[in-house]
């Protein structure tokens, strides 16, 4: 038992040292080596665990989005509506890429154009999204010149955006920015704006550690 322990966490923390190394040098030149060297381990450890590194990017990207649909789906429970809980989700969604480096990586890597990949983060986030949006169409939280393609696209766009921004703007992400970006796009988005605006503080005083 404390053998396949000691297995478990040094999976995990090959894992997480990939991802940081992911996150901050991208895929093309991520170094298995460099790798190994961050979780403290050898090389042959790393690939007793994993067959090389699109393996590992794989099992990022999985850890990344197991972790970002639980968030997600704990936020679609305990929201009183499909919009609030997207707004909720957003916020946490960023917070979670501020602080964590899987998550961070996860979808850095499901973009990756040096990478052969189904961008399974990307894909399951706009599937998400447009679901969420869909729901909200249908309770009436929608704008009534607004379309539930539309407005997928506009809030995957602008996360996956913030996400870019983040790599050149050390204010990034940004609470208020955030909240602020939310106060422009709900008059044009949402049937009842001021609704939602309070959702939008209640996310931001929830997660207001997050400069």
């Amino acid at each position: 038992m404390a053998k396949q322990e000691r297995a478990v966490r040094t999976r995990q923390t090959l894992i997480r040292a990939a991802a940081e190394v992911f996150a901050a040098d991208g895929y093309a030149l991520a170094s298995l080596s460099v790798i190994s060297q961050r979780a403290g381990v050898s090389a042959g450890a790393l690939h007793f665990h994993f067959a090389g590194k699109d393996d590992l990017a794989r099992e990022v990207e999985s850890a990344a989005a197991d972790s970002v649909q639980q968030m997600a789906e704990g936020n679609r429970r305990t929201a009183g509506s499909p919009l609030q809980s997207l707004v909720r989700t957003v916020f946490g969604l960023l917070v979670a890429a501020a602080e964590d480096p899987v998550v961070r990586a996860g979808f850095k890597l499901s973009g990756d154009p040096s990478r052969k990949s189904d961008a399974e983060m990307l894909r399951w986030w706009r599937a998400f999204v447009h679901e969420l949006v869909l729901q909200a169409q249908e309770a009436g939280e929608l704008a009534q010149d607004v379309s539930a393609d539309d407005a997928t696209t506009a809030i995957v766009a602008a996360t996956v955006g913030f996400e870019v921004i983040s790599m050149v703007d050390a204010e990034w992400p940004s609470v208020d920015r955030v909240a602020r970006f939310w106060s422009l796009v709900l008059p044009w988005l949402a049937a009842y704006p001021d609704r939602v605006l309070a959702a939008v503080t209640h996310g931001a005083r929830q997660h207001e550690g997050v400069h």
